[in-house]
């Protein structure tokens, strides 16, 4: 369910988007794929008025001249990697790298697979986990945004310093990838968490670089609407994405109890 600061968000990107229809500048068909998909992650129902107030911009820019080329296709691959299960989403103008982690706390078995999504730039716009098992039967299946870059889906895309939400109380369930996780200090865990999504992705690369050195001929994907990893290295648009967040290094300094600024070193 959106929250008010969701709503807050959403509101200010269709007033823009609003504005641009009649004022400019012209509105490309990417921004509107990822208005949308704003919406859905932030769980507005399909039948708010924000979903409307998109259609009516969508529908206006249908009567005029716009771009002729439609973008592309969302593309889906799996497997191991690196000694970790990885999932890749290819989109547009973004990726989503997904892994799971397995872990137990107090005799209960618990799997959790933490998301990052990546912008055309290589730049964090979210750090998501879901818990597939949770400690706490009643929360199997529920998602939680770790943190959020305030706008990611109208900021320039190389940004070097940003404003982000945080979520004030963490999952336990962290405790899968750190068994000391909690010890460390806030801006710390939260650099870390970003952190491990751009190590991943540099992980990712060098082992689909070293597959294709060696020949090596993986099994096909368990889930039959995915493509195997090593079709990443023809995607034109998740590979250079990766590329460039392989090579990043985020820090964070705390705000308050659920704001942050999210700072890229050597940018």
């Amino acid at each position: 369910m959106a929250t008010k600061e969701h709503k807050r968000q959403a509101r200010g990107l269709i007033e823009k988007l609003e504005c641009r229809v009649h004022a400019g500048p012209p509105i490309h068909a990417n921004e509107l794929v990822s208005a949308q998909e704003f919406l859905r992650q932030s769980e507005f129902a399909p039948s708010s008025e924000y979903f409307s107030r998109l259609s009516q911009i969508q529908h206006r820019l249908s009567t005029r001249t716009i771009e002729p080329a439609a973008p592309r296709s969302k593309r889906n691959y799996g497997g191991e990697a690196a000694g970790y299960w990885m999932q890749v989403q290819s989109a547009y103008d973004h990726v989503i790298l997904s892994t799971c982690y397995d872990g137990e706390f107090n005799m209960r078995q618990g799997r959790i697979k933490i998301s990052h999504r990546f912008n055309a730039e290589g730049r964090i716009d979210f750090v998501e986990l879901k818990l597939l098992r949770s400690l706490q039967p009643l929360l199997n299946g529920a998602i939680r945004k770790l943190l959020t870059v305030k706008d990611y889906p109208e900021i320039r895309r190389n940004w070097n310093a940003a404003d982000a939400y945080i979520l004030e109380v963490l999952p336990r369930e962290l405790i899968f990838l750190y068994g000391d996780l909690f010890r460390c200090p806030k801006t710390e865990l939260f650099g870390w968490l970003i952190n491990i999504g751009h190590r991943l992705a540099g992980d990712l690369l060098k082992d689909l670089e070293t597959r294709a050195l060696l020949g090596w001929t993986p099994r096909p994907p368990r889930n039959p609407e995915q493509a195997c990893l090593t079709a990443l290295r023809t995607d034109d648009v998740a590979h250079p994405i990766l590329d460039k967040a392989a090579t990043l290094e985020a820090a964070v300094e705390l705000q308050g109890s659920k704001l942050a600024l999210v700072k890229y070193r050597g940018t």
